[in-house]
């Protein structure tokens, strides 16, 4: 495929020049398209010219209504061509290649609106004024693109290789469209797995479906695995895609196949779903690492406050992956009466796994996903497995409908280490996974094994809450030139005329109870004619008073909770307890008696107040998957004695060296 790629690529040599460097797959991508077509089309030319025949004169929208479904039934394609021309035989007219090319275009049926995305009869109209259109089109011509020589997958890779040219080439981001092979076909065995007996039965109908479909090269994987399963299986793809040019290439793909062209839809999937009303047997998607989602956060907020697909919770603006895997679950088939649901794979970095604290939006939709069961795997890549990044990655695999041995678990499995070293790095991707390995991580999975890189959770394992420790405020009140000088620089008191100096009157009496000495500093300020406002008083003993564990407790002055414990922020803490802690049950009713067992036996007594207390009110609840912990494996330190050594040894060739040197 490389080779085939290096050689569409080529023509770029005739463009350097009259085009830049960045312009280049502007024109390289719709004429591949071009050509593809043309060569599907070939075998079947003269039907299509037969019947286009039978309506002479007519315009061209009521002749391509009239010939859809004879053209559909006689050569199998839902698309067709009411011109004459190929790439060759418009070179025959050099005189006038350029308007036969463009009437070839404009031959094409409805259903094939492609090269509009591409503004494609302005790219013909440019290369002629530049004087390379001839060029192009003779190189083209040439490349033998029918089904026969490139399948539909191997088609998928050259689209993709050519896009991330085209973007390395730009600077744009190359690779955020291209999924490597090896992710993909994993990420498709992954959720087959469990299914695979299902397929091979006759008559099976299924819906696939990707909402970053980018080129479609997901949704050909999942297709042609799933008909190497079963061959009268009869597949549904549906997509949808934010870039004008991929989703032209992905539709084209679509009507190749004799899939319906309505299914690839244009649009931003996190501001408006197009399939709103469906649900599919399958989903995949690769959404782009580390996007953010500031420029639609107004209409993502919204639909979140409505209770739309991102009710559980929002991430931080600064990177969508969490509201694509909200979603991917959104979109799961609901489950049958025989417990048919759906399965759906999606890749992701790291930061969904642990990103965010308890009752923060990252770990409420981690809470979502794992109450209501629908994580059945996680697995770790390697790294560098990607064109664009080399960060650690994950492939998440979801189903609303578990086998009875998975229900209530989650199965992780680590296989940073299957990676094999390609032989030439393309952009960050220097580690590919052998099919070998895809085999033994599909096996893993299916099998439920366990072992050292495979190991099988509960959901609330995952859980945990997230309590607040008090301790009491206790300070003590001196009014020492030190403390009246943090009064008189304080930004407000320090503007209340005759404070300082009351204060200086004051003396230097020290006090270990709040009310006794608010109750004398308020005379003696009475005395001076100094008033204050009820902030500038509690300012007032906020900045005279210091921490001392001898003095007694303060209690709330004002409010509901008059009369209470005062807490002293500075000493706050929190602490995580896990769900099922000492053996208490993983459940959310047992959240009083988890906190109080665990409050005696691991707060108390290290904690010197006796006052200290849990402030119930504020017990949030929390979900993380520490992945890499749970995979972590102590390396103990290299003995000194060796290390010793290894420097001895070290020190002396140098030295040796050095009289060498000298010599």
């Amino acid at each position: 495929m490389s080779v085939l790629s290096s050689f569409v690529w080529s023509v770029a040599d005739t463009l350097r020049g009259p085009y830049q460097e960045a312009e280049y797959g502007s024109v390289i991508l719709p004429f591949t398209l071009l050509r593809r077509l043309e060569c599907v089309m070939e075998p079947h030319r003269e039907t299509m010219a037969e019947i286009v025949k039978e309506h002479p004169g007519e315009p061209q929208r009521r002749t391509h209504l009239k010939i859809e479904t004879r053209t559909a039934d006689s050569t199998g394609l839902s698309f067709w061509t009411t011109s004459d021309y190929t790439l060759k035989r418009a070179l025959q007219d050099p005189d006038n290649l350029k308007e036969n090319l463009i009437d070839y275009v404009a031959g094409f049926s409805s259903s094939l609106d492609v090269f509009k995305a591409f503004d494609f009869e302005n790219v013909i109209r440019t290369l002629h004024t530049r004087e390379r259109l001839s060029q192009v089109a003779r190189h083209f011509s040439g490349i033998d693109l029918s089904a026969e020589s490139v399948s539909n997958a191997d088609m998928g890779d050259l689209f993709e290789n050519l896009i991330y040219r085209f973007a390395e080439s730009a600077n744009d981001g190359a690779g955020q469209f291209y999924t490597p092979r090896d992710v993909v076909r994993l990420l498709v065995d992954l959720i087959y797995a469990e299914d695979t007996e299902a397929l091979r039965d006759r008559g099976q109908v299924r819906s696939i479906y990707d909402p970053t479909v980018g080129t479609g090269g997901m949704l050909t994987v999942a297709d042609e695995h799933l008909h190497d399963l079963n061959k009268s299986a009869t597949t549904a793809l549906f997509g949808q895609e934010v870039n004008p040019r991929t989703y032209a290439i992905c539709k084209a793909d679509l009507l190749i196949k004799g899939q319906d062209p309505t299914n690839v839809r244009l649009g931003d999937t996190l501001v408006a779903d197009r399939f709103e009303d469906r649900k599919f047997d399958y989903v995949l998607s690769n959404p782009p690492f580390g996007t953010d989602w500031k420029a639609v956060a107004s209409r993502v907020t919204a639909e979140h406050r409505l209770g739309g697909r991102f009710a559980p919770g929002l991430p931080g603006t600064g990177d969508a992956a969490m509201l694509f895997l909200l979603h991917v679950a959104s979109k799961l088939r609901d489950v049958d009466e025989s417990g048919r649901g759906g399965k759906a794979g999606i890749v992701l970095n790291g930061s969904p796994l642990f990103n965010g604290t308890a009752g923060t939006g990252p770990s409420a939709i981690r809470g979502h996903m794992l109450e209501n069961d629908l994580v059945e795997t996680i697995v770790a890549l390697p790294n560098d497995m990607f064109y664009n990044t080399g960060i650690a990655t994950y492939l998440w695999i979801l189903s609303n409908a578990k086998p009875v041995e998975r229900k209530g678990t989650v199965q992780l499995i680590d296989a940073t280490g299957l990676g094999t070293k390609l032989r030439k790095s393309i952009g960050s991707k220097r580690v590919e996974i052998a099919e070998k390995n895809r085999a033994a991580i599909v096996q893993t999975f299916a099998s439920r094994a366990l072992s050292a890189t495979s190991k099988i959770f509960e959901n609330r394992d995952f859980a945990y809450w997230t309590i607040t420790v008090e301790r009491p405020l206790r300070l003590n009140f001196e009014c020492t030139a030190e403390r009246i000088d943090d009064v008189a620089e304080h930004k407000t008191l320090g503007k209340v005329v005759g404070l300082v100096e009351a204060l200086r009157l004051f003396g230097e009496r020290l006090y270990l109870n709040r009310e006794e000495f608010l109750r004398d500093i308020g005379k003696h300020l009475g005395d001076a004619r100094v008033q204050l406002s009820a902030a500038q008083r509690k300012a007032l003993w906020q900045t005279i008073g210091r921490h001392d564990d001898n003095a007694d407790v303060c209690y709330v002055q004002s409010g509901k909770h008059k009369g209470e414990i005062e807490p002293d922020p500075a000493l706050r803490d929190t602490e995580n307890i896990p769900f099922g802690w000492g053996g208490h049950p993983k459940t959310h009713d047992a959240v009083d008696e988890t906190i109080d067992a665990y409050f005696q036996a691991e707060v108390k007594p290290h904690v010197p107040d006796p006052d200290t207390w849990v402030d119930k009110t504020k017990t949030k609840t929390g979900y993380d998957i520490p992945f890499t912990r749970h995979f972590y494996e102590y390396v103990p330190p290299r003995p000194l004695e060796e290390i010793d050594a290894d420097l001895n040894r070290v020190v002396s060739e140098i030295l040796q060296m050095l009289k060498d040197v000298e010599l």
